[in-house]
């Protein structure tokens, strides 16, 4: 069965780091990303990676901000989020492709699985 899930998430001021984990298990992919989705929002794109850890993409509002890695001993992609604004307050969701063939997948309907989220709060 395949599943993936997220932790890591939890309330921070501004200018502080957390990082979130998204532990996959039941088969391999070709792609791991994180979204996120804020209240009235809709799901957007965060960073994604290919499952041997290289070629991470990053959206332009946290480039410089987020580093995306993936642990492959322990089948877990981190989100290191640093400098955090309020505006990054969302759920985090992490993401998994099966194919391949497509690079820097960034849209929703590009990824096959999902975690089911973490919450993460930055306050001014």
């Amino acid at each position: 069965q395949v599943q993936l899930v997220d932790s890591g998430g939890g309330l921070v001021q501004a200018g502080g780091s957390l990082r979130l984990a998204c532990a996959a298990s039941g088969r391999t992919f070709n792609w791991c990303a994180w979204f996120r989705q804020a209240p009235g929002k809709e799901r957007e794109f965060v960073a994604t990676i290919t499952w041997s850890g290289t070629s991470p993409y990053y959206a332009d509002s946290v480039k410089g901000r987020f580093t995306i890695s993936r642990d492959n001993a322990k089948n877990t992609v981190y989100l290191q989020m640093n400098g955090l604004k309020p505006e990054d307050t969302a759920v985090y969701y992490c993401a998994a492709r099966i194919n391949g063939a497509l690079p820097y997948p960034r849209r929703i309907i590009d990824y096959n699985y999902w975690g089911q989220g973490t919450q993460v709060t930055v306050s001014s």
